[in-house]
């Protein structure tokens, strides 16, 4: 493992292996962006009125933060001057997300395939390269995305029999006519013939460089929200505590964002059964399911907003907050809070309890992913690592979802100076609360949730090894250790981890004894081996006959006769 290590950081960066990645991760984005927003707009009807390329290349474009600028002129009577002018401001995230999760899922996959670890040169020529390539890429759908559609007053029919028509009109009604309208057999037949031959030219044009601009930002937002929120994928040396602190939480959040819109999709399959027009709902859903979800998750956190509808395009709006906005005449900005809608619907109570329960449970997921050392680390220090953890990456995730979620659109028809038709949307939320009551609200869940891991035994049970030091180097904590100091120890066959529920002898065969043997003790402690056996030295060979071993020495001779008594 440690070769493997610093084999991985002392090569070069594979440029061909760099170049197919980023064309694999944004080809499979495009393909599913564009996709999901063709499929969008055909069950919405919209190919009936236009075709259906450009418009795809213009959603696909406002999809990644893009801009597109609709036009229109209206010329009748001869005159000059009608003039239609809309301005949207709304970002269909159904398919930015489909290109978010397929860009990441690739990118993310490369990088897991480069090695246990990462040099931040191949790091960055990674997400260069597909940052390059995307914006590349969008700017050939900037190029495509637009079309015009014209509408030809020939072609209605309309001005075959007007005179004639006009011409037998009783007398008593043409005698109450105007004076101020002339002749209604010559002037009035003739302005009718030019209204009949006018032509309405109506159309949208992508604009290029905002759109590259916010194209850019887009890729770059999503390739650093996949790099925080992966916990498997190597980053370079020294980054250690991204995987220990950041990763964890960001996980948990992410995973609830789209879990919450999985349950808008759900809501929206629901809807479907017994509507006369099913297939309204499915392109809607497709397009704007997490425009819907991820709007009344700030509401439900109690996130106030400004509103305010005119119009026609009062209707797109959900119910109650239709007759919020328009209840008081649809005049000025209404301020937007879950206690005024829950006035209109008791029900949007309800609204709340689904998102404080959403933020509680992406607290027990950062607890559960959260290194946890048992019995040396207490249960309230380890639900205040969380609650920092997680109120710090709520802080700033409820303010992107906020701006991404707000809507400003307005359409006008003047003409001859006059104003004919408007409406308009405008609803934005206060990205300064919302940073504070993320933070508040990340920081609750996450020690409520550290402490029902804990105490339920889940807390650190779902750890990343390269969270736990594993593999970030190239080589694995000791057995029985510590992985990085504080934290937790590796689980393995010589240091298993701790179990979530007390030994029961009647499940684990392990712990019940043969038959044949005795479950009682019978020693008290290990038994030491004995010491090693010296061999005993061998006396030299004897020299006489070679008997082995010598004979004993002969008895030593008597003593003489009478020598005694001497």
């Amino acid at each position: 493992m440690e070769t493997g290590g610093k084999q991985a950081e002392g090569r070069g960066v594979r440029w061909g292996d760099v170049l197919l990645s980023a064309i694999a991760a944004v080809s499979w984005a495009l393909v599913g962006m564009a996709g999901t927003a063709a499929l969008g707009l055909h069950l919405l009807g919209a190919d009936a009125v236009g075709s259906l390329g450009p418009m795809t290349a213009a959603v696909v474009a406002l999809g990644v933060g893009g801009s597109v600028t609709p036009s229109g002129d209206v010329s009748a009577f001869g005159l000059e001057g009608a003039e239609a002018t809309t301005a949207i401001d709304i970002a269909p995230l159904g398919v930015g997300l489909a290109g978010a999760v397929l860009l990441a899922y690739f990118f993310l996959r490369s990088l897991r395939a480069a090695g246990v670890v990462i040099t931040p040169a191949e790091l960055a020529a990674r997400a260069g390269a597909v940052i390059v390539l995307f914006v590349a890429m969008l700017g050939g759908l900037a190029w495509a995305g637009h079309d015009i559609i014209t509408i030809d007053g020939d072609q209605l029919g309309i001005d075959k029999g007007i005179g004639e028509g006009i011409d037998q009109l009783p007398d008593d009604i043409t005698d109450k006519l105007p004076d101020g309208l002339g002749d209604v057999g010559g002037l009035l037949p003739d302005r009718l013939g030019d209204l009949a031959q006018a032509k309405a030219a109506v159309g949208f044009t992508v604009d290029t460089g905002p759109t590259l601009l916010g194209g850019a930002v887009w890729v770059i937002g999503v390739l650093l929200i996949a790099l925080l929120a992966s916990r498997r994928t190597p980053l370079p040396r020294g980054w250690d505590a991204v995987h220990r602190v950041v990763r964890p939480a960001a996980s948990g959040l992410v995973a609830v964002a789209l879990v919450a819109v999985l349950a808008g999709l759900a809501a929206a399959l629901y809807a479907m059964i017994g509507d006369a027009h099913p297939q309204r709902i499915a392109g809607a859903a497709l397009l704007g399911a997490p425009n819907g979800v991820w709007l009344g998750v700030p509401i439900g956190l109690f996130v106030p907003w400004d509103g305010e509808a005119t119009g026609e395009l009062a209707k797109l709006l959900p119910d109650p907050l239709d007759d919020l906005l328009t209840g008081a005449g649809g005049s000025g900005n209404e301020a937007v809070t879950l206690g005024r809608l829950a006035e209109l619907d008791s029900r949007v109570w309800l609204l709340g309890v689904a998102a404080a329960l959403m933020i509680l449970f992406a607290g027990v997921l950062t607890a559960v992913r959260t290194p946890y050392l048992r019995g040396r680390t207490g249960a309230l220090k380890f639900a205040g690592q969380c609650a920092v953890m997680l109120g710090a990456v709520t802080a700033l995730a409820l303010p992107l979802m906020v701006w991404l979620t707000g809507v400003s659109a307005d359409a006008s028809l003047s003409v001859l100076g006059f104003d004919a038709f408007g409406a308009g949307i405008e609803l934005h939320g206060q990205l300064g609360m919302a940073f504070l009551l993320g933070a508040a609200w990340g920081a609750g869940a996450g020690a409520v949730g550290a402490l029902l891991a804990v105490a339920s035994g889940a807390a650190g049970g779902r750890v990343a090894p390269l969270a736990l030091g594993e593999g970030a180097h190239g080589v694995a904590p000791p057995a029985g250790g510590t992985a990085g100091g504080s934290r937790a120890p590796v689980p393995g066959p010589y240091s298993p981890g701790d179990p979530y529920r007390p030994a029961n002898p009647d499940t684990n065969p392990y712990l019940r004894p043969p038959r044949d043997v005795s479950g009682a003790p019978t020693v008290v402690g290990p038994v030491a081996p004995p010491p090693p056996s010296r061999p005993k030295p061998r006396p030299p060979r004897s020299s006489g006959n070679g008997d082995w071993p010598p004979p004993p020495p002969p008895p030593p001779p008597p003593p003489p006769p009478g020598g005694r008594g001497r």
